[in-house]
Protein backbone atom coordinates (compact mmCIF):
# COMPACT_ATOMS: atom_id res chain seq x y z
CA UNK A 1 0.00 0.00 0.00
CA UNK A 2 1.28 3.54 -0.87
CA UNK A 3 0.11 6.79 -0.14
CA UNK A 4 0.36 9.13 -3.25
CA UNK A 5 -0.65 12.66 -3.09
CA UNK A 6 -0.89 14.29 -6.84
CA UNK A 7 -2.36 17.60 -7.62
CA UNK A 8 -4.02 17.72 -11.06
CA UNK A 9 -3.70 20.87 -13.37
CA UNK A 10 -2.84 21.69 -16.74
CA UNK A 11 0.90 22.03 -17.76
CA UNK A 12 2.74 20.13 -15.39
CA UNK A 13 5.50 17.40 -16.10
CA UNK A 14 4.53 13.33 -15.92
CA UNK A 15 6.54 11.63 -13.52
CA UNK A 16 6.90 8.21 -13.44
CA UNK A 17 7.19 6.17 -9.91
CA UNK A 18 8.18 2.34 -9.20
CA UNK A 19 7.06 0.47 -6.28
CA UNK A 20 8.98 -3.56 -6.34
CA UNK A 21 8.03 -4.55 -9.80
CA UNK A 22 5.17 -2.28 -10.37
CA UNK A 23 5.24 0.57 -12.21
CA UNK A 24 2.53 3.22 -12.46
CA UNK A 25 3.03 6.36 -15.00
CA UNK A 26 1.02 9.41 -13.81
CA UNK A 27 -0.45 11.22 -17.09
CA UNK A 28 -2.26 13.86 -17.94
CA UNK A 29 -3.95 16.29 -16.36
CA UNK A 30 -6.68 17.45 -14.37
CA UNK A 31 -7.99 20.40 -16.55
CA UNK A 32 -8.93 18.73 -19.87
CA UNK A 33 -11.31 20.51 -22.08
CA UNK A 34 -14.63 18.23 -21.02
CA UNK A 35 -16.57 21.21 -19.60
CA UNK A 36 -17.58 18.88 -16.82
CA UNK A 37 -13.98 19.04 -15.44
CA UNK A 38 -12.28 21.37 -17.59
CA UNK A 39 -12.33 24.55 -14.43
CA UNK A 40 -9.64 24.93 -11.57
CA UNK A 41 -6.71 23.07 -10.01
CA UNK A 42 -7.30 20.56 -7.20
CA UNK A 43 -5.53 18.47 -4.78
CA UNK A 44 -6.47 15.17 -4.98
CA UNK A 45 -4.95 12.64 -2.68
CA UNK A 46 -5.46 9.24 -3.48
CA UNK A 47 -4.72 6.03 -1.57
CA UNK A 48 -3.54 3.62 -4.01
CA UNK A 49 -3.21 0.03 -4.10
CA UNK A 50 -0.40 -1.87 -6.68
CA UNK A 51 -0.62 -5.03 -7.94
CA UNK A 52 2.60 -6.52 -8.60
CA UNK A 53 1.15 -9.27 -10.88
CA UNK A 54 0.26 -6.58 -13.99
CA UNK A 55 1.92 -3.08 -12.32
CA UNK A 56 -1.39 -1.62 -12.60
CA UNK A 57 -3.26 0.96 -9.47
CA UNK A 58 -6.58 0.86 -8.65
CA UNK A 59 -8.05 4.02 -6.59
CA UNK A 60 -9.35 3.17 -3.14
CA UNK A 61 -10.08 6.48 -1.94
CA UNK A 62 -9.96 10.05 -3.24
CA UNK A 63 -10.70 13.85 -2.93
CA UNK A 64 -13.85 15.50 -4.95
CA UNK A 65 -13.51 17.82 -7.67
CA UNK A 66 -16.46 19.05 -9.00
CA UNK A 67 -17.46 16.87 -12.02
CA UNK A 68 -20.54 15.10 -13.47
CA UNK A 69 -21.40 11.42 -12.10
CA UNK A 70 -19.24 9.31 -12.37
CA UNK A 71 -16.82 11.38 -14.52
CA UNK A 72 -12.78 10.54 -14.27
CA UNK A 73 -9.93 12.56 -14.19
CA UNK A 74 -5.89 12.13 -14.33
CA UNK A 75 -3.41 13.13 -11.83
CA UNK A 76 -0.91 15.31 -13.87
CA UNK A 77 1.77 14.99 -10.74
CA UNK A 78 2.77 12.71 -8.40
CA UNK A 79 4.71 12.22 -5.03
CA UNK A 80 5.45 9.22 -2.85
CA UNK A 81 5.14 9.95 1.06
CA UNK A 82 5.70 6.44 2.24
CA UNK A 83 7.15 3.22 1.15
CA UNK A 84 8.50 0.45 1.87
CA UNK A 85 11.03 -0.38 -0.69
CA UNK A 86 13.18 1.94 -2.94
CA UNK A 87 11.76 4.08 -5.50
CA UNK A 88 13.56 4.86 -8.99
CA UNK A 89 12.39 6.14 -12.27
CA UNK A 90 11.98 3.53 -14.78
CA UNK A 91 12.87 3.89 -18.19
CA UNK A 92 9.55 3.42 -19.70
CA UNK A 93 6.15 2.42 -18.74
CA UNK A 94 5.64 -1.87 -19.11
CA UNK A 95 2.39 -1.37 -21.76
CA UNK A 96 0.22 1.06 -23.33
CA UNK A 97 -2.18 0.27 -20.94
CA UNK A 98 -0.16 1.31 -18.28
CA UNK A 99 0.29 4.89 -19.73
CA UNK A 100 -2.39 6.33 -18.15
CA UNK A 101 -3.82 6.51 -14.37
CA UNK A 102 -7.07 8.11 -13.81
CA UNK A 103 -9.27 8.64 -10.10
CA UNK A 104 -12.60 8.58 -9.89
CA UNK A 105 -13.68 11.85 -8.63
CA UNK A 106 -16.53 14.27 -7.61
CA UNK A 107 -16.27 18.04 -6.87
CA UNK A 108 -13.09 21.09 -7.45
CA UNK A 109 -11.39 22.83 -5.50
CA UNK A 110 -8.76 26.32 -5.21
CA UNK A 111 -5.42 24.65 -5.02
CA UNK A 112 -2.04 25.22 -3.80
CA UNK A 113 -0.14 23.53 -6.64
CA UNK A 114 2.20 21.12 -4.57
CA UNK A 115 5.78 22.02 -5.68
CA UNK A 116 8.85 19.59 -5.45
CA UNK A 117 11.03 22.52 -5.16
CA UNK A 118 14.39 21.54 -6.39
CA UNK A 119 17.65 23.30 -6.67
CA UNK A 120 21.29 23.03 -5.47
CA UNK A 121 22.93 25.67 -2.69
CA UNK A 122 22.40 28.90 -2.52
CA UNK A 123 24.16 31.58 -4.45
CA UNK A 124 24.19 35.14 -4.70
CA UNK A 125 22.75 36.30 -7.36
CA UNK A 126 21.80 40.03 -9.32
CA UNK A 127 18.22 41.09 -10.00
CA UNK A 128 17.24 39.55 -13.51
CA UNK A 129 16.63 41.98 -16.29
CA UNK A 130 13.57 43.41 -17.64
CA UNK A 131 14.57 42.14 -20.88
CA UNK A 132 15.43 38.70 -19.43
CA UNK A 133 12.45 38.61 -17.47
CA UNK A 134 10.38 39.41 -20.82
CA UNK A 135 12.82 36.57 -22.55
CA UNK A 136 11.48 34.46 -19.61
CA UNK A 137 7.79 35.14 -20.50
CA UNK A 138 7.35 35.82 -23.95
CA UNK A 139 7.78 31.88 -25.70
CA UNK A 140 5.19 31.04 -22.95
CA UNK A 141 2.55 33.27 -24.27
CA UNK A 142 4.12 33.28 -28.33
CA UNK A 143 3.52 29.65 -28.77
CA UNK A 144 0.46 29.39 -26.80
CA UNK A 145 0.81 28.27 -23.73
CA UNK A 146 -0.24 31.02 -22.00
CA UNK A 147 -2.40 34.36 -23.02
CA UNK A 148 -0.96 36.58 -20.46
CA UNK A 149 1.53 37.05 -18.01
CA UNK A 150 2.54 39.94 -15.85
CA UNK A 151 6.01 39.25 -13.53
CA UNK A 152 6.72 41.53 -10.82
CA UNK A 153 10.39 41.57 -8.96
CA UNK A 154 11.20 43.64 -5.97
CA UNK A 155 14.82 43.83 -4.79
CA UNK A 156 15.61 46.06 -1.89
CA UNK A 157 13.64 49.25 -2.95
CA UNK A 158 13.28 48.92 -6.32
CA UNK A 159 10.53 47.70 -8.13
CA UNK A 160 10.55 45.85 -11.72
CA UNK A 161 7.22 44.81 -14.09
CA UNK A 162 7.60 43.51 -17.53
CA UNK A 163 3.98 42.30 -18.67
CA UNK A 164 3.17 40.18 -21.95
CA UNK A 165 0.27 39.10 -23.87
CA UNK A 166 -3.40 39.07 -23.56
CA UNK A 167 -5.91 42.38 -22.89
CA UNK A 168 -7.95 43.34 -20.11
CA UNK A 169 -11.82 43.77 -20.06
CA UNK A 170 -11.02 47.16 -21.90
CA UNK A 171 -8.98 45.66 -24.54
CA UNK A 172 -6.00 47.61 -23.50
CA UNK A 173 -2.48 45.27 -22.55
CA UNK A 174 -2.26 43.56 -19.94
CA UNK A 175 0.24 45.39 -17.40
CA UNK A 176 1.19 46.35 -13.58
CA UNK A 177 -2.38 47.71 -13.07
CA UNK A 178 -4.25 44.98 -14.74
CA UNK A 179 -6.47 42.26 -11.75
CA UNK A 180 -6.08 39.23 -11.54
CA UNK A 181 -7.83 36.22 -9.39
CA UNK A 182 -5.15 35.85 -6.82
CA UNK A 183 -6.34 32.80 -5.85
CA UNK A 184 -5.07 30.86 -2.70
CA UNK A 185 -2.84 33.71 -1.92
CA UNK A 186 -5.87 35.54 -0.33
CA UNK A 187 -4.91 32.62 2.19
CA UNK A 188 -1.52 35.13 3.36
CA UNK A 189 -3.71 37.78 3.51
CA UNK A 190 -6.39 36.05 6.19
CA UNK A 191 -3.51 34.94 8.08
CA UNK A 192 -2.12 38.04 8.90
CA UNK A 193 -5.70 39.37 9.86
CA UNK A 194 -5.30 36.16 12.69
CA UNK A 195 -1.92 37.34 13.19
CA UNK A 196 -2.83 40.97 13.99
CA UNK A 197 -5.94 39.81 16.10
CA UNK A 198 -3.50 37.31 17.86
CA UNK A 199 -1.06 40.27 19.20
CA UNK A 200 -4.16 42.80 19.79
CA UNK A 201 -5.37 39.68 22.40
CA UNK A 202 -8.68 39.43 20.49
CA UNK A 203 -8.23 35.60 19.87
CA UNK A 204 -5.20 32.97 20.99
CA UNK A 205 -3.68 30.42 18.09
CA UNK A 206 -5.08 27.31 20.60
CA UNK A 207 -8.71 28.78 20.94
CA UNK A 208 -10.92 25.95 20.08
CA UNK A 209 -12.77 27.85 16.43
CA UNK A 210 -15.96 26.42 17.66
CA UNK A 211 -15.39 29.38 20.52
CA UNK A 212 -16.17 31.75 17.20
CA UNK A 213 -19.29 29.61 15.49
CA UNK A 214 -23.13 29.54 16.27
CA UNK A 215 -23.75 27.16 19.44
CA UNK A 216 -25.90 25.07 16.81
CA UNK A 217 -22.79 24.20 15.30
CA UNK A 218 -20.96 20.99 15.86
CA UNK A 219 -17.49 21.32 14.96
CA UNK A 220 -16.17 17.69 14.85
CA UNK A 221 -13.21 16.29 17.41
CA UNK A 222 -11.39 13.29 17.63
CA UNK A 223 -10.03 11.16 20.74
CA UNK A 224 -10.84 14.44 22.83
CA UNK A 225 -8.88 16.56 20.24
CA UNK A 226 -10.93 20.27 19.15
CA UNK A 227 -9.74 21.59 15.96
CA UNK A 228 -7.75 25.29 17.08
CA UNK A 229 -7.26 28.24 15.50
CA UNK A 230 -3.51 27.39 14.70
CA UNK A 231 -4.69 24.00 13.34
CA UNK A 232 -7.07 25.41 10.80
CA UNK A 233 -3.81 28.32 9.70
CA UNK A 234 -1.43 25.68 9.51
CA UNK A 235 -3.94 23.14 7.53
CA UNK A 236 -3.90 20.13 9.76
CA UNK A 237 -7.31 20.52 11.31
CA UNK A 238 -7.72 17.24 9.50
CA UNK A 239 -11.13 18.75 7.54
CA UNK A 240 -11.04 17.49 3.34
CA UNK A 241 -9.64 20.64 0.50
CA UNK A 242 -13.90 20.49 0.10
CA UNK A 243 -16.98 19.68 1.97
CA UNK A 244 -18.61 16.89 1.03
CA UNK A 245 -21.89 18.33 0.84
CA UNK A 246 -20.02 20.95 -1.81
CA UNK A 247 -22.45 20.20 -5.28
CA UNK A 248 -22.16 23.16 -7.30
CA UNK A 249 -25.06 24.05 -9.74
CA UNK A 250 -22.45 25.15 -12.13
CA UNK A 251 -18.48 23.86 -12.33
CA UNK A 252 -17.39 26.52 -13.92
CA UNK A 253 -18.27 28.99 -11.24
CA UNK A 254 -18.21 26.07 -8.49
CA UNK A 255 -17.76 27.69 -4.82
CA UNK A 256 -20.54 30.68 -6.07
CA UNK A 257 -23.75 28.84 -4.72
CA UNK A 258 -21.99 27.40 -1.69
CA UNK A 259 -23.30 29.28 1.48
CA UNK A 260 -22.44 29.47 4.99
CA UNK A 261 -25.60 27.31 6.15
CA UNK A 262 -24.34 24.37 4.35
CA UNK A 263 -20.53 24.82 5.64
CA UNK A 264 -22.45 24.70 8.99
CA UNK A 265 -24.26 21.56 7.83
CA UNK A 266 -21.00 19.74 6.96
CA UNK A 267 -19.14 20.24 10.00
CA UNK A 268 -22.03 19.25 12.48
CA UNK A 269 -21.94 15.88 10.25
CA UNK A 270 -18.35 15.17 9.01
CA UNK A 271 -16.32 12.71 11.00
CA UNK A 272 -12.49 13.20 11.21
CA UNK A 273 -10.67 10.31 10.04
CA UNK A 274 -7.46 11.87 12.42
CA UNK A 275 -6.67 13.97 15.27
CA UNK A 276 -6.18 17.51 14.88
CA UNK A 277 -2.92 18.84 15.05
CA UNK A 278 -1.48 15.58 13.88
CA UNK A 279 -0.70 15.54 10.13
CA UNK A 280 -0.76 18.50 7.56
CA UNK A 281 -3.02 18.10 4.39
CA UNK A 282 -4.03 21.43 2.44
CA UNK A 283 -7.47 22.43 2.88
CA UNK A 284 -9.40 25.09 1.37
CA UNK A 285 -12.11 24.53 3.72
CA UNK A 286 -10.04 24.95 7.01
CA UNK A 287 -8.94 28.41 5.36
CA UNK A 288 -12.70 29.46 4.82
CA UNK A 289 -13.48 28.83 8.20
CA UNK A 290 -10.80 30.34 9.97
CA UNK A 291 -11.50 33.62 7.78
CA UNK A 292 -15.33 33.24 8.71
CA UNK A 293 -14.60 32.74 12.23
CA UNK A 294 -12.41 35.69 12.27
CA UNK A 295 -15.24 37.63 10.68
CA UNK A 296 -17.92 36.78 13.54
CA UNK A 297 -14.86 37.25 16.24
CA UNK A 298 -14.84 40.88 15.09
CA UNK A 299 -18.48 41.25 14.13
CA UNK A 300 -18.04 42.38 10.61
CA UNK A 301 -17.75 40.59 7.07
CA UNK A 302 -14.45 39.10 5.77
CA UNK A 303 -13.34 41.71 3.45
CA UNK A 304 -14.69 44.95 5.29
CA UNK A 305 -12.51 43.20 8.41
CA UNK A 306 -9.38 42.59 6.11
CA UNK A 307 -10.14 46.39 4.41
CA UNK A 308 -9.54 47.86 7.37
CA UNK A 309 -6.94 45.81 9.32
CA UNK A 310 -5.00 45.02 6.59
CA UNK A 311 -5.44 46.35 3.27
CA UNK A 312 -5.63 50.01 4.02
CA UNK A 313 -2.74 50.09 6.55
CA UNK A 314 -0.63 48.67 3.81
CA UNK A 315 -1.79 50.94 1.37
CA UNK A 316 -3.06 48.20 -0.87
CA UNK A 317 -6.45 50.27 -2.21
CA UNK A 318 -6.14 48.04 -5.27
CA UNK A 319 -6.68 44.79 -3.85
CA UNK A 320 -10.69 43.77 -3.82
CA UNK A 321 -13.05 40.95 -3.83
CA UNK A 322 -16.37 42.01 -5.74
CA UNK A 323 -14.05 45.18 -8.04
CA UNK A 324 -15.96 48.37 -8.03
CA UNK A 325 -17.41 49.53 -11.97
CA UNK A 326 -14.51 51.77 -12.33
CA UNK A 327 -12.42 49.06 -12.11
CA UNK A 328 -14.00 46.10 -13.86
CA UNK A 329 -12.69 47.19 -17.43
CA UNK A 330 -8.83 46.81 -15.58
CA UNK A 331 -9.52 42.75 -14.73
CA UNK A 332 -7.98 40.29 -17.41
CA UNK A 333 -10.05 38.08 -19.00
CA UNK A 334 -9.39 34.63 -17.67
CA UNK A 335 -8.76 31.67 -20.17
CA UNK A 336 -8.33 27.90 -19.57
CA UNK A 337 -5.74 25.85 -20.64
CA UNK A 338 -6.62 25.60 -24.45
CA UNK A 339 -6.92 29.28 -23.69
CA UNK A 340 -10.47 29.72 -24.33
CA UNK A 341 -11.88 32.48 -22.46
CA UNK A 342 -13.26 31.19 -19.02
CA UNK A 343 -15.25 32.13 -16.01
CA UNK A 344 -14.16 34.21 -12.88
CA UNK A 345 -15.42 32.57 -9.55
CA UNK A 346 -16.91 34.02 -6.93
CA UNK A 347 -16.34 32.30 -3.24
CA UNK A 348 -19.20 34.12 -0.81
CA UNK A 349 -18.46 31.44 2.06
CA UNK A 350 -14.50 30.78 0.90
CA UNK A 351 -13.95 34.10 1.02
CA UNK A 352 -10.66 33.61 2.90
CA UNK A 353 -9.43 30.99 1.15
CA UNK A 354 -8.85 32.37 -2.04
CA UNK A 355 -11.77 35.02 -3.32
CA UNK A 356 -8.82 38.26 -3.41
CA UNK A 357 -8.51 40.20 -6.94
CA UNK A 358 -4.98 42.12 -7.21
CA UNK A 359 -2.93 44.13 -9.39
CA UNK A 360 1.44 43.71 -9.53
CA UNK A 361 1.67 47.37 -8.21
CA UNK A 362 -1.02 46.56 -5.36
CA UNK A 363 1.12 42.93 -4.66
CA UNK A 364 4.50 45.52 -5.18
CA UNK A 365 3.08 47.60 -2.09
CA UNK A 366 2.23 44.33 -0.13
CA UNK A 367 5.69 42.85 -0.63
CA UNK A 368 7.40 46.75 0.27
CA UNK A 369 5.68 46.10 3.70
CA UNK A 370 7.23 42.22 3.79
CA UNK A 371 10.68 43.99 3.55
CA UNK A 372 10.66 46.35 6.20
CA UNK A 373 9.19 43.82 8.92
CA UNK A 374 11.04 45.76 11.56
CA UNK A 375 8.69 48.64 10.96
CA UNK A 376 5.05 49.92 9.45
CA UNK A 377 1.64 49.38 11.03
CA UNK A 378 1.63 45.13 10.44
CA UNK A 379 5.18 44.94 11.28
CA UNK A 380 4.48 42.55 14.05
CA UNK A 381 2.01 40.72 12.64
CA UNK A 382 3.77 39.94 9.46
CA UNK A 383 7.01 38.74 11.10
CA UNK A 384 4.70 36.75 13.52
CA UNK A 385 2.68 35.12 10.35
CA UNK A 386 5.96 34.01 8.65
CA UNK A 387 7.64 31.85 11.51
CA UNK A 388 7.46 28.24 10.34
CA UNK A 389 4.95 26.08 12.88
CA UNK A 390 4.74 23.18 11.60
CA UNK A 391 6.28 20.26 9.40
CA UNK A 392 4.21 19.74 6.21
CA UNK A 393 4.31 16.46 4.05
CA UNK A 394 6.41 17.91 1.44
CA UNK A 395 10.12 17.49 1.75
CA UNK A 396 11.85 20.28 2.69
CA UNK A 397 8.51 22.58 3.31
CA UNK A 398 7.12 23.81 6.90
CA UNK A 399 4.07 25.45 7.17
CA UNK A 400 4.00 28.90 8.46
CA UNK A 401 0.51 30.86 9.35
CA UNK A 402 -1.06 30.06 6.02
CA UNK A 403 2.51 31.09 4.09
CA UNK A 404 5.12 27.40 2.91
CA UNK A 405 8.00 27.80 3.84
CA UNK A 406 10.75 26.04 1.49
CA UNK A 407 13.95 25.41 3.89
CA UNK A 408 17.11 23.61 1.21
CA UNK A 409 20.67 24.35 1.57
CA UNK A 410 20.68 26.95 5.02
CA UNK A 411 17.96 29.26 2.53
CA UNK A 412 14.61 29.89 3.04
CA UNK A 413 11.99 31.08 0.62
CA UNK A 414 8.31 32.07 2.22
CA UNK A 415 5.89 31.51 -0.58
CA UNK A 416 2.33 30.61 -1.87
CA UNK A 417 0.31 30.64 -5.02
CA UNK A 418 -3.31 30.33 -6.22
CA UNK A 419 -5.43 28.89 -9.20
CA UNK A 420 -9.10 29.54 -9.57
CA UNK A 421 -10.98 29.00 -12.76
CA UNK A 422 -8.70 30.67 -15.58
CA UNK A 423 -6.11 32.37 -13.21
CA UNK A 424 -2.43 30.91 -12.21
CA UNK A 425 -0.60 32.97 -9.36
CA UNK A 426 2.83 33.17 -7.59
CA UNK A 427 4.05 35.23 -4.94
CA UNK A 428 7.11 34.81 -2.45
CA UNK A 429 10.17 36.30 -1.23
CA UNK A 430 13.64 35.11 0.60
CA UNK A 431 13.53 36.63 3.47
CA UNK A 432 17.36 37.10 4.56
CA UNK A 433 17.99 39.01 0.98
CA UNK A 434 14.53 40.71 0.74
CA UNK A 435 14.07 39.51 -2.70
CA UNK A 436 10.54 39.07 -3.98
CA UNK A 437 9.07 37.85 -7.37
CA UNK A 438 5.50 37.61 -8.42
CA UNK A 439 3.65 36.00 -11.39
CA UNK A 440 -0.18 36.66 -12.75
CA UNK A 441 -1.15 34.64 -15.69
CA UNK A 442 -4.75 34.59 -16.75
CA UNK A 443 -4.67 31.22 -17.97
CA UNK A 444 -4.77 27.83 -15.82
CA UNK A 445 -1.27 27.05 -16.33
CA UNK A 446 1.43 26.95 -13.89
CA UNK A 447 3.78 29.98 -13.57
CA UNK A 448 5.55 28.49 -9.96
CA UNK A 449 8.91 27.90 -11.97
CA UNK A 450 8.91 31.52 -13.11
CA UNK A 451 8.02 32.70 -9.86
CA UNK A 452 10.78 30.49 -7.71
CA UNK A 453 13.43 31.44 -10.20
CA UNK A 454 13.03 34.83 -10.02
CA UNK A 455 13.97 34.19 -6.54
CA UNK A 456 16.42 31.47 -6.64
CA UNK A 457 17.85 30.72 -10.07
CA UNK A 458 18.87 27.37 -9.21
CA UNK A 459 15.56 26.35 -9.24
CA UNK A 460 15.17 25.23 -12.36
CA UNK A 461 12.89 27.02 -15.58
CA UNK A 462 10.71 24.54 -17.19
CA UNK A 463 11.62 24.01 -20.82
CA UNK A 464 10.97 26.31 -23.03
CA UNK A 465 7.55 25.77 -24.69
CA UNK A 466 7.64 24.43 -28.73
CA UNK A 467 5.60 26.39 -30.79
CA UNK A 468 2.45 25.02 -31.46
CA UNK A 469 -1.21 26.00 -33.02
CA UNK A 470 0.09 26.07 -36.33
CA UNK A 471 -3.24 26.64 -38.92
CA UNK A 472 -4.24 23.26 -40.41
CA UNK A 473 -7.10 23.10 -42.90
CA UNK A 474 -9.95 21.59 -41.62
CA UNK A 475 -10.66 19.02 -43.83
CA UNK A 476 -6.69 17.89 -42.65
CA UNK A 477 -7.56 17.28 -39.35
CA UNK A 478 -11.22 15.76 -40.10
CA UNK A 479 -8.97 12.74 -41.55
CA UNK A 480 -7.50 12.02 -38.42
CA UNK A 481 -11.15 11.82 -36.84
CA UNK A 482 -11.49 7.96 -35.21
CA UNK A 483 -10.47 5.89 -32.28
CA UNK A 484 -7.06 3.81 -32.23
CA UNK A 485 -6.61 1.45 -30.12
CA UNK A 486 -2.92 1.24 -27.95
CA UNK A 487 -4.46 -1.81 -26.17
CA UNK A 488 -7.67 -3.55 -26.30
CA UNK A 489 -9.16 -1.68 -22.85
CA UNK A 490 -7.10 1.35 -23.96
CA UNK A 491 -8.72 3.94 -27.17
CA UNK A 492 -7.78 7.30 -27.87
CA UNK A 493 -10.43 9.04 -29.45
CA UNK A 494 -9.65 11.82 -31.67
CA UNK A 495 -13.00 14.32 -33.05
CA UNK A 496 -12.77 17.50 -34.58
CA UNK A 497 -14.50 20.45 -33.10
CA UNK A 498 -14.84 24.29 -34.67
CA UNK A 499 -10.96 23.64 -36.29
CA UNK A 500 -10.04 22.27 -33.59
CA UNK A 501 -8.73 18.71 -32.80
CA UNK A 502 -9.12 16.62 -29.32
CA UNK A 503 -8.47 13.69 -27.86
CA UNK A 504 -10.10 11.36 -25.44
CA UNK A 505 -8.12 8.49 -23.44
CA UNK A 506 -10.62 5.58 -22.41
CA UNK A 507 -11.49 7.06 -18.88
CA UNK A 508 -10.42 10.33 -19.23
CA UNK A 509 -11.24 13.77 -20.20
CA UNK A 510 -10.92 15.26 -23.56
CA UNK A 511 -7.41 17.27 -24.50
CA UNK A 512 -6.88 19.37 -27.52
CA UNK A 513 -4.10 18.46 -29.37
CA UNK A 514 -1.94 21.93 -30.72
CA UNK A 515 -0.73 21.55 -33.97
CA UNK A 516 3.02 21.97 -34.86
CA UNK A 517 2.96 20.95 -38.25
CA UNK A 518 -0.06 19.05 -40.59
CA UNK A 519 0.43 15.98 -38.99
CA UNK A 520 2.14 16.70 -35.28
CA UNK A 521 0.71 17.50 -32.58
CA UNK A 522 1.32 18.34 -28.89
CA UNK A 523 -0.35 18.32 -25.85
CA UNK A 524 0.30 20.82 -23.42
CA UNK A 525 -1.32 19.03 -19.88
CA UNK A 526 1.82 16.80 -20.24
CA UNK A 527 4.79 16.33 -22.02
CA UNK A 528 3.82 14.36 -25.00
CA UNK A 529 3.33 14.35 -28.47
CA UNK A 530 0.75 12.79 -31.39
CA UNK A 531 1.79 11.93 -34.72
CA UNK A 532 -0.75 10.75 -37.55
CA UNK A 533 0.94 8.43 -40.46
CA UNK A 534 -0.73 8.68 -43.49
CA UNK A 535 -0.13 5.38 -45.90
CA UNK A 536 0.00 5.34 -49.43
CA UNK A 537 -3.70 3.42 -49.31
CA UNK A 538 -4.84 6.58 -47.10
CA UNK A 539 -4.34 3.99 -43.66
CA UNK A 540 -3.77 6.49 -40.84
CA UNK A 541 -1.88 5.56 -37.84
CA UNK A 542 -1.46 7.60 -34.53
CA UNK A 543 1.53 7.39 -33.01
CA UNK A 544 1.91 8.61 -29.02
CA UNK A 545 5.08 10.00 -28.15
CA UNK A 546 5.80 10.24 -24.50
CA UNK A 547 8.55 9.66 -21.87
CA UNK A 548 10.66 8.35 -24.77
CA UNK A 549 8.67 5.60 -25.58
CA UNK A 550 6.61 5.23 -28.57
CA UNK A 551 3.54 3.43 -28.94
CA UNK A 552 1.18 2.75 -32.16
CA UNK A 553 -2.33 2.35 -32.88
CA UNK A 554 -3.92 2.08 -36.43
CA UNK A 555 -6.98 3.58 -37.09
CA UNK A 556 -10.10 1.28 -36.05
Amino acid sequence: MLDVEGVAYAGFETRLVTHRSCRVNVFGAGVGNDDAIQRGAVIIRLRVTLAAADGRATAAESRRIPSRAGATIPLAQARIRQYRAPIKRPDRPTSAADSLMTARVRSTGLAMLALLLMGNAAVAQSAPSDSTLLAWITPRVDNGYATGIVAGYREGSRNHVVAYGAAERSGKPLGPDSYFEIGSITKVFTNILLADMVLKGEVALDDPVSKYLPATVTVPSRNGKVITLLDLATASSGLPSLPTNMKPADVRNPYADYTVAQLYAFLSSYALTRDPGMQYEYSNTGMALLGHALALRAGKPYFALLRERVLDPLGMRDTWIALPADRLPRFAVPHNSDLDEDYPWDLPTFEGAGALRSTTNDMLRFASAVTHRDRGPLAKAITFSIEPRRPTTIPNMRIALGWHVREKDGRQIVWHNGGTGGFRTFFGFDPATGVHSMVWSNTSTSVDDLGLHMIDTTVALRPAPPQVDVKVAADVLRSYVGEYALAPTFVIAVTEASGKLYAQATNQPRVRLWASSDSTFALRVVPAKVNFERAADGTITLVLDQNGQKQRAARR
